[in-house]
């Protein structure tokens, strides 16, 4: 079998993974599955796609995307945040699909159409400390997109 060549690159990687899912699933395996489906179809898609991003993967309840610019992660980070909260708003708060998002700019190693290395690493650590409904930067997003850049801003 032929190796697929690797390809190192710079990228903006952000994890999204959804915050009590074990819970949800639980509760009802079958509509929160059907919810998933249906954000991933009707938000998190095309929020990727609008601001220049690729999904290079979905793991279970989480996903990894892929940008080539820090902002335009964060941009996309915020309004499918944004989005979500506005889907959420008619559902009891048992039965809300929230995530949390981890972004990090670094070196990627492409394989295939998967990437791997410490930049994925480490959007996937922010991704855990980041809060329920919130987006956690790393130090190297916040100085590439810069302190007066509005999406950064909002992020505190």
């Amino acid at each position: 079998m032929a190796e697929l060549p690797v390809q190192r690159r710079l990228a903006a990687i952000a994890v999204a993974d959804v915050v009590s899912y074990s819970r949800l699933m639980g509760a009802d395996e079958f509509g929160t599955l059907a919810a998933l489906k249906q954000r991933r179809t009707e938000i998190l898609n095309p929020t990727v796609r609008d601001h220049g991003g690729r999904i290079v993967k979905v793991m279970g309840d989480g996903v990894l995307v892929e940008f080539a610019s820090a902002v335009n992660a964060v941009t996309a980070a915020i309004e499918l945040q944004n989005k979500m909260a506005e889907a959420n708003e008619p559902l009891p708060e048992n039965r809300r699909i929230v995530l949390r998002i981890g972004i990090n700019l670094g070196d990627v190693i492409g394989k295939g159409s998967d990437i791997y290395h410490d930049g994925v690493n480490i959007a996937a650590r922010l991704e855990a400390l980041a809060e329920p409904g919130g987006v956690c930067i790393s130090s190297n997003v916040r100085r590439r997109a810069g302190p007066g850049d509005r999406a950064v801003s909002r992020l505190g």
